[in-house]
């Protein structure tokens, strides 16, 4: 039954980082935080795994994501190449901040997060395009923003990348395509700092490597690469606002579920 969910967490997860462009970290966090307490994983570590394992799955599922968008020509490589050294820079300061905060504060703060992003998904609140791109010292500015906050909550980014880039008049395709992208730089460089902060903890559960928790990394990861290059054909073919409806009430759930407002 736990493998079924890591599959079912996969495909799902999969799908949404195709079609969306969040890289499948908003949907892997909660899910997680429901099945680890089922393993007996210790509630001290539990969010840390969580948030390190959605951020290793996030590099394969962003790999695939970026290669279907690339192959249509909707990644813009320049603009990630600009917005790289402050995507890196706060990579690094996300994965240091998550370190130090304990479990219960990371998935409150997850929480509030997931709820914001499914009020803006559900009512389409995406400012219109009212500037250019801002130049080099503004796009370090805003790439260690979304870097920090990405990597201290293990998603891909997509959730601040795209809206920041429509709100500076990108076409919504291409702001899918490229935060994609950017995502695999934060997956990757957010991966291996959880894996070498949670070297030495003494309450990892056996099939952990620091912060990452193997079986649900080989789960999770092999069903969303499968499945993330069918979110991005459904984003360059189909209208999708009944499925963001759907998938925006989805979060509000979990969100509220990591509050502890709801209890299932």
């Amino acid at each position: 039954m736990i493998l079924l969910a890591y599959l079912a967490v996969g495909v799902l997860a999969g799908l949404i980082a195709g079609m969306l462009g969040l890289g499948g970290g908003v949907v892997i966090v909660p899910a997680l935080a429901l099945v680890f307490p089922l393993l007996g994983i210790p509630s001290e570590v539990l969010m840390h795994l969580a948030i390190g394992t959605s951020l290793a799955v996030i590099v394969p599922t962003s790999m695939s994501s970026t290669y279907a968008h690339y192959r249509r020509g909707a990644v813009d490589l320049p603009l990630v190449r600009r917005l790289l050294p402050g995507l890196a820079v706060g990579a690094v300061l996300g994965g240091w901040l998550a370190d130090k905060l304990p479990s219960a504060l990371l998935s409150r703060v997850f929480g509030v997060f997931v709820i914001c992003v499914a009020t803006q998904i559900f009512f389409n609140a995406t400012a219109p395009g009212r500037r250019p791109l801002p130049g080099t010292a503004g796009l370090l500015a805003t790439g260690t923003v979304i870097g920090t906050l990405s990597t201290l909550l293990g998603i891909g980014g997509g959730s601040l990348t795209v809206p920041f880039l429509n709100y500076c008049r990108v076409d919504m395709r291409r702001a899918v395509a490229t935060s994609s992208a950017c995502g695999l730089v934060l997956g990757v460089i957010g991966a291996a700092v959880f894996l070498w902060a949670g070297r030495d903890h003494a309450g990892l559960p056996a099939g952990a490597i620091g912060y990452l928790y193997l079986p649900a990394f080989i789960g999770i990861a092999g069903a969303s690469v499968l499945t993330a290059p069918l979110g991005a054909r459904l984003a360059h073919s189909l209208p999708v606002v009944t499925l963001k409806r759907l998938f925006a009430v989805f979060l509000g759930t979990a969100g509220l579920r990591m509050l502890d407002v709801l209890r299932f």
